[in-house]
């Protein structure tokens, strides 16, 4: 399984040269979780930047993929990841999705690069 954050799933849809690290986990839905959060965020980013109408794009294909939503037990596990990585709350909501569903994290976000599981690429400025 597959987790791909905000981060690269913002790269992927504005198809930067960043976006090709992505590619693998992006087309196959079938092994591709995606946390409520992440859901939330890109759809927010979206919207801000290219409206309503492209938001709702990315939304239908976003949802092709499993989506895991917080229930009580995930966001215990998060609050107890949090504190022991020092991990802000959406990044401890996403560990412990993808520890849920065994999953790789893909991303560009700093907050990873350190812990095991995690394929992280350096966003180029």
């Amino acid at each position: 399984m597959n987790l791909v954050d905000s981060s690269a799933w913002l790269e992927y849809f504005a198809d930067t040269p960043l976006a090709n690290h992505f590619t693998a986990p992006l087309t196959n839905p079938e092994a591709l979780v995606v946390p409520t959060v992440v859901l939330y965020e890109v759809l927010k980013v979206v919207e801000r930047e290219t409206g309503e109408n492209a938001a709702l794009q990315v939304r239908a294909v976003m949802q092709k993929s499993i989506i895991s939503t917080l229930d009580a037990d995930l966001a215990a596990e998060a609050a107890g990841l949090s504190l022991k990585h020092g991990l802000p709350m959406a990044d401890a909501i996403i560990l412990a999705t993808a520890n849920k569903h065994e999953a790789t994290i893909w991303t560009l976000d700093a907050h990873f690069k350190q812990l095991p599981g995690v394929k992280y690429f350096k966003k180029q400025r």
